[in-house]
């Protein structure tokens, strides 16, 4: 098989409304979908980032039931050109940079929480895993 990406990534959050404030407020992600109560979709790029109340979705028949707890990962993509400024504007929107890492291949990533503890990751379009 061979995929040519991953179309979405799924969160479990239980405050729809801070995801809203935080993903499209603060962060801008476009709103795709919006249903209260049960989920907020966002666009990113040619990615979709989907927020499930997991309370909802696990009770779900079709699609199957799913749901997470405790803190999750994704990473954000971004132009090499574009990553000192995006890091720039994360920490001037009150953010906290919780942590820096500098891979093998000598590129820097950083993490950052959202509102519910979360860990979200910022990295260059070229260099981490090549």
């Amino acid at each position: 098989m061979k995929f040519s990406k991953i179309k979405e990534t799924c969160l479990y959050v239980h405050d729809l409304e801070k995801a809203k404030a935080f993903y499209h407020g603060l962060l801008a992600l476009p709103v795709i979908s919006y249903v209260e109560g049960k989920h907020i979709f966002f666009r990113a790029g040619s990615s979709v980032l989907l927020c499930f109340d997991p309370d909802d979705s696990k009770t779900k028949t079709s699609p199957p039931p799913h749901y997470a707890e405790g803190k999750q990962h994704f990473a954000f993509e971004v132009a090499m050109a574009d990553y000192a400024d995006v890091k720039a504007e994360i920490e001037s929107k009150g953010i906290a940079i919780i942590d820096r890492v500098v891979w093998s291949s000598g590129r820097e990533s950083f993490y950052f929480n959202d509102w519910e503890g979360n860990i979200l990751e910022v990295l260059p379009d070229a260099g981490i895993w090549e």
